[in-house]
């Protein structure tokens, strides 16, 4: 059973004031519960409807019914788990090789999926803007699918990091070079810009390569791509250089 005071915590911890303040955050699913459990996150506590975490011991685990369930979830249709997390302090930022940077993304999944490409890909660094949304954010957690154990994230001032870097700095706008006919090193940093808005023009003013994605459609009517697609193409182009 979960207790009234359970209850207030996490529902607490479905704002980032309240994730900071606790240095706590959540994650939901079997899925990504079991990787966060390999990883070096430590378990505060689970919920689980189902007695399914025999590597948990029983002081933190708590077995809960649906209905207790649905009182701390974020998802409209729960799953049959919910593991809360202590925040790891940040890690040193990753210097060498590619380094990905998020220069002020909004969407949750967006940055959960970038994250998963990041993994995929072999980048070990992110870099977020103090605008991009928060990595514990439930929905970022839940997009990653556990790829958040394996990336390294840190969040700074864009700005000042890539003024005091020697790295070569990549951007993507309409007006840039070919990405399919360039020559792309394993060492720099790529910069993601907003949704809506794209690379902000203080970190425009910081990239020495401007490249684009070509559209190859026959009206050439799409305006952009969304972020987290063209984020996919862009890591994919970047290692099949390598």
């Amino acid at each position: 059973m979960v207790s009234k005071n359970q209850i207030k915590l996490i529902s607490g911890l479905h704002q980032k004031k309240q994730r900071f303040a606790n240095q706590l955050f959540f994650a939901e699913g079997v899925k990504v519960i079991q990787e966060l459990l390999l990883s070096n996150f430590e378990l505060e506590h689970l919920y689980t409807t189902l007695n399914d975490f025999e590597e948990v011991s029983s002081s933190k685990c708590t077995l809960i019914n649906e209905q207790e369930l649905k009182k701390i979830s974020a998802l409209s249709t729960p799953n049959s788990c919910l593991a809360v997390f202590k925040m790891p302090a940040e890690n040193k930022i990753i210097t060498s090789g590619l380094i990905l940077a998020l220069d002020d993304i909004r969407d949750p999944g967006n940055l959960g999926t970038i994250l998963r490409l990041c993994d995929w890909f072999g980048i070990k660094q992110i870099i977020c803007s103090k605008e991009t949304v928060d990595i514990y954010n439930p929905k970022v957690v839940q997009a990653t699918m556990g790829s958040i154990a394996r990336v390294n994230v840190n969040y700074i001032d864009l700005k000042t990091f890539i003024t005091a870097t020697d790295l070569p700095v990549f951007g993507t706008f309409m007006d840039g070079e070919n990405i399919y006919q360039s020559n792309l090193p394993q060492n720099g940093i790529i910069i993601m810009g907003n949704e809506a808005n794209g690379i902000s023009p203080e970190i425009e003013k910081k990239v020495s390569s401007r490249l684009t994605i070509p559209r190859f459609g026959e009206l050439q009517k799409t305006e952009s791509l969304n972020v987290a697609t063209a984020t996919a193409i862009i890591l994919s182009e970047f290692k099949r250089n390598s």
